[in-house]
């Protein structure tokens, strides 16, 4: 099992002036239950290196065993510094895509030609995709085959206007990702707010939030295993 994740490097939270950048757990979990069940992992990202970290998913309110456990690996702490850039990569060298969240894939990979072609790709190879809390947003420009928004009539989730509201960034963002989802004729459904909640349709595979990302993890592992 090859599996690719994308993390975001973008770093700034609208015109706050405050940082953004990808949530700890929602990389953490899902690297090490990738590693655990024996897949081989390539970190990727648009500008490649280093990608920025949420500060606010270091917060010590925030930490989890899979979080803990990163902050004692030297070695993924390494290869987390080194990732590869998006664009030079082969989709060919995969077999499946995952995408953790935090707020900064809204402002680029949302928007970036590689990540959209990159999914676009493996969907049309029968490669899983998948991706948790607001990194959901990377499928808001991507198409199947018919030229229909990707996540058109399949059940999705992804981080939800009321969590958004939670937090306080409703304004700040660049859009709501519950919100884009529906619009692009997603089959949007959710639990309560910060419950874990994932939806996999075919080989697409969607968590809510933080609290999502191993379950999401497992599901991508189940689809590859099948």
């Amino acid at each position: 099992m090859r599996i690719l994740m994308v993390l975001t490097s973008h770093d700034q939270l609208g015109d706050t002036g405050e940082k953004t950048g990808f949530w700890l757990e929602e990389f953490a979990a899902p690297y090490y239950a990738f590693k655990d069940a024996g897949a081989t992992i390539t970190l990727a990202s648009p500008k490649g290196g280093q990608p920025p970290l949420d500060p606010k998913s270091d917060a010590t309110d925030a930490q989890t065993e899979a979080t803990e456990r990163f902050r004692a690996d030297a070695a993924a702490q390494a290869e987390l510094a080194t990732t590869h850039q998006l664009a030079d990569l082969s989709v060919n060298d995969f077999d499946a895509v995952f995408y953790p969240g935090g707020h900064g894939p809204l402002w680029d990979l949302a928007e970036d030609a590689d990540s959209i072609a990159l999914i676009e790709a493996m969907a049309a190879a029968g490669k899983p995709v998948a991706a948790v809390c607001h990194a959901p947003a990377v499928l808001r420009h991507t198409r199947d085959g018919a030229g229909k928004p990707l996540v058109s009539g399949r059940r999705v989730t992804g981080f939800t206007n009321s969590e958004e509201e939670a937090v306080q960034l409703t304004a700040i963002v660049p859009f709501l990702v519950e919100e884009m989802l529906r619009q692009n004729g997603g089959d949007y459904r959710k639990a309560d707010d910060w419950q874990p909640h994932v939806e996999t349709d075919g080989l697409l595979v969607t968590g809510q939030n933080p609290a999502s990302s191993e379950p999401a993890a497992s599901a991508l592992l189940a689809l590859l295993k099948h």
